[in-house]
């Protein structure tokens, strides 16, 4: 069966860059949506060049263009978008309804990959506030997608390892603590941790698979189902040192929320339920969903002790 072309929407982005390059590696034509927007940044055109550099095709198309976006499509069987949600960064989930709109226009789209790669916000229904905006106009997206029927598959990848693991999913840092963790409670709801590199290659494996068609697929590989207690005692096996361990209550956690910014507040109520709910981990995947390891045993997957020795 011939291969699926694909574009990616938000190519120079921190997953999408490995979205193209994971697209390029199993063999797709693989185009990159190049937007007049990003104007004098120079570290976003590189990275354009770099990919086309790789194999990539660049094309043009805008936002602010609907036409450009459906000839952009229409050259393609499968469309991923990887724009950016989360609020520290750049924060533009529902841009992706124009998208919806071009992808039911050129009506030749097999499948559809939107913005999602974290949680199922499917499953975030009580989630708190603000940090439930991500769920909320995601759910948003996925009723657009659905109305306009335009076949897709959701990946929830969990946490993104480099945001997560060297840390020690300690927050406002993205290096190893030298002396102190905090742990969350008591340190012992299980969470799942992702190589960023093995997200996309998973889901790239997922858009000419019929088993995936209209489904979830969790990136769930078992020995990446972890604690953030066993994240520190890896830490501690790794580099030598002993870590003071200092345990947070929920209600202490939460109690510094309203005098945060709004970036803040957001990122600590994802925080919350990742650590304290245990929301990644706390469900059996049903009949509408479908497990990557399990789909795809080929794929040999970071371990999370391997990730660390980066940090060393």
């Amino acid at each position: 069966m011939a291969k699926s072309k694909v574009l990616v929407v938000g190519g120079t982005g921190y997953i999408g860059k490995r979205l193209v390059m994971a697209s390029i590696d199993q063999g797709h034509t693989t185009y990159v949506l190049q937007r007049p927007e990003i104007g004098l940044d120079m570290d976003k055109l590189q990275i354009l060049l770099s990919l086309k550099k790789q194999g990539a095709r660049l094309i043009e198309g805008s936002f602010s263009d609907h036409r450009s976006l459906v000839d952009a499509v229409r050259k393609v069987d499968v469309v991923i978008c990887t724009m950016s949600g989360v609020h520290f960064r750049t924060h533009n989930i529902l841009m992706q309804l124009k998208l919806v709109d071009a992808i039911k226009e050129a009506g030749n789209v097999k499948r559809f990959l939107p913005s999602e790669f974290g949680m199922d916000p499917a499953r975030m229904g009580d989630a708190i506030e603000p940090g439930r905006v991500t769920f909320d106009e995601k759910m948003r997206v996925r009723e657009a997608i659905e109305d306009a029927q335009i076949p897709f598959t959701y990946i929830s990848a969990n946490c993104f390892a480099g945001y997560f693991v060297p840390n020690l999913s300690q927050l406002g840092t993205l290096l190893p603590p030298k002396h102190k963790a905090y742990l969350y409670g008591d340190g012992n709801a299980k969470a799942v941790f992702m190589d960023e590199n093995d997200v996309a290659t998973y889901a790239i494996k997922t858009i000419d698979d019929p088993r995936t068609l209209n489904k979830t697929v969790y990136l769930r590989p078992p020995e990446n189902i972890l604690s953030q207690k066993q994240l520190v005692e890896m830490w501690e096996k790794l580099s030598g040192k002993k870590l003071e361990k200092i345990s947070i209550s929920a209600q202490d956690f939460l109690a510094p929320l309203k005098g945060m910014d709004y970036a803040s507040q957001v990122g600590v109520g994802h925080f919350y339920h990742i650590f304290y709910d245990g929301c990644l981990s706390n469900f059996e995947i049903g009949e509408e969903g479908e497990e990557a390891s399990e789909l795809y045993p080929e794929v040999k997957y970071t371990r999370m002790d391997e990730y660390m020795k980066l940090y060393l």
